[in-house]
């Protein structure tokens, strides 16, 4: 799955000199989170609604709303974006994309082809990959195994679920209490959950979870 696959296409940006008010308004009416500055075609910056809340007075300041509405008006995205902008490319895979989100603590990006933005891919994004890839929307057993660290476990946990009936909604494998073990998660149809321990007891080294 790549970046493109999954991003959103429709791109929301903002000139330098917008207020921080008409910025918020326009994130709170398009539902937005982050937006790409943009001047005369060219990206300049990103800002986020983060960005823009703190530029916001606090709601315990001792000015009146009159002079706050006034010197808000005078504060500009340019003033408060992030000049410094992190963008990946759409034939980039999916994972990638949340190595990057995760090392640089940020949630979202722009997505570029030939230097041109096209869509963004935010955190919300890759929770829904995640969700399909687990079957969260689908109804069906849930079971977590530890097994050993090793070439064809996976391969044989499936296989077993399979032979037994088993259709599979969604599968993942994760890291294990120490390097020489694994977590296989899965989501299943066909068998009982009862079941679960006679085709997979002796095959893993523990069953962690069925429901």
């Amino acid at each position: 799955m790549l970046v493109d696959e999954r991003m959103s296409h429709k791109v929301i940006s903002v000139p330098p000199e917008m207020s921080v008010p008409a910025a918020l308004a326009l994130f709170r009416k398009n539902q937005i989170r982050r937006a790409p500055v943009m001047k005369d075609g060219k990206m300049v910056g990103i800002i986020s609604e983060t960005d823009l809340l703190n530029a916001s007075p606090s709601p315990v300041s001792t000015l009146s709303v009159w002079e706050m509405n006034y010197l808000m008006s005078k504060v500009t995205v340019k003033q408060v974006m992030t000049k410094k902008v992190i963008t990946i490319e759409v034939g980039t895979p999916i994972e990638d994309a949340a190595h990057i989100m995760v090392d640089a603590k940020i949630g979202g990006m722009p997505v570029t082809k030939a230097g041109k933005i096209v869509g963004m891919i935010t955190e919300t994004d890759l929770f829904k990959v995640f969700m399909e890839l687990m079957g969260a929307r689908e109804k069906g057993i849930r079971v977590s195994v530890l097994t050993e660290d090793k070439p064809g476990q996976i391969a044989k946990v499936s296989r077993l679920v399979s032979d037994a009936g088993g259709n599979f909604l969604g599968f993942g494998s994760f890291a294990g209490p120490d390097p020489s073990l694994t977590v296989i998660t899965f989501k299943v149809t066909g068998v009982k959950k009862d079941d679960i321990k006679k085709i997979l007891g002796k095959e893993v080294k523990k069953i962690l979870d069925v429901r």
